[in-house]
């Protein structure tokens, strides 16, 4: 199904970010219809619920990466749609929300729980479907489709380092390669300032934190679901967390030495296994999106956008 819309994305040899005795390979999902991963699994479970239903309208709650998803797939499969966002979004993924003809409405609140909250609402209504990437069983086929291009791709691959945000990314990949290869390592990546899951994964529940404010909107999670616990736990075999700086620097260097732009969820997985030194081998880190505001290309010390 997803092969007709995009094609593999790329895996690149990335030999001046390796660590001795390793190989790093970037696997470039920044090269997707809206800039990210995120349209794999929004396409997969949208196309899945049309077959199951009759669908008017196609809601979501997100930070940008998963809303511009949900938009490109409802105007792919001609369906309208509504996003919803937290107050003060990343303003490069709303203008592609738009760009995509989908309503938009901006929730109080800086974090995704009020948005979530009025999505789920609004959902009540008769043929609205809500594409939450949290919680939809249908979504992490998507995702989990990044994990069989890389196991064709790199056959011996001893490592693979995934950010984690709603956890719906590392649960697709992990499945898909640990049926084909349980040997190789799905290591997680949080920020250090938004470690909800981190701190689950350690404790085998739900752990919840306050904030979660962090560069990375993309990893800006407070609230872990609990099932999505107890599937990270059966199918990661270590978390790390990465600070706002190792993000910001991992950007500079994906951008200076790589050509990549990559916003700070997308660097999350390089800057991991930059300071991860327990697994030699060919390894694979996501480069999982490049929407990425001025402010954060200024404090990373990259050109301004043309």
């Amino acid at each position: 199904m997803l092969a007709t819309h995009f094609p593999v994305t790329r895996l690149l040899a990335a030999p001046a970010l390796a660590r001795p005795a390793s190989q790093l390979y970037l696997k470039l999902e920044t090269e997707l219809p809206t800039g990210s991963f995120k349209p794999r699994g929004a396409l997969h479970a949208l196309t899945c619920n049309l077959r199951k239903r009759a669908i008017a309208e196609v809601v979501a709650s997100s930070t940008g990466n998963h809303g511009a998803a949900v938009a490109w797939a409802a105007k792919t499969l001609n369906i309208p749609a509504t996003i919803f966002l937290p107050a003060n979004p990343n303003l490069v993924k709303r203008r592609r929300i738009a760009d995509l003809g989908a309503r938009i409405v901006e929730a109080g609140g800086d974090d995704l729980a009020h948005a979530f909250q009025l999505a789920n609402e609004y959902a009540r209504r008769p043929g609205v479907y809500f594409l939450n990437d949290a919680t939809d069983p249908d979504l992490t086929a998507g995702p989990a489709t990044i994990g069989l291009e890389i196991m064709e791709q790199l056959p011996l691959v001893a490592a693979i380092f995934v950010p984690m945000g709603d956890t719906a990314l590392i649960r697709g990949v992990a499945a898909a390669v640990k049926q084909l290869s349980p040997k190789v390592k799905i290591i997680g990546v949080q920020a250090a300032h938004a470690p909800s899951y981190f701190l689950s994964w350690k404790a085998g529940r739900a752990v919840p934190t306050d904030t979660c404010d962090t560069c990375a909107d993309g990893l800006a999670t407070r609230m872990p679901e609990a099932e999505n616990v107890v599937a990270i736990r059966a199918l990661v075999d270590d978390v790390v967390l990465v600070s706002e700086q190792e993000m910001l620097d991992t950007i500079l260097d994906l951008y200076s030495i790589m050509g990549i732009i990559a916003e700070p969820a997308g660097a999350a997985a390089t800057a991991a296994y930059r300071k991860y030194a327990e697994v030699p081998g060919q390894d694979v880190a996501l480069v999982t999106g490049m929407n990425i505001t001025d402010a954060t290309r200024q404090r990373a010390g990259l050109p301004a956008a043309p």
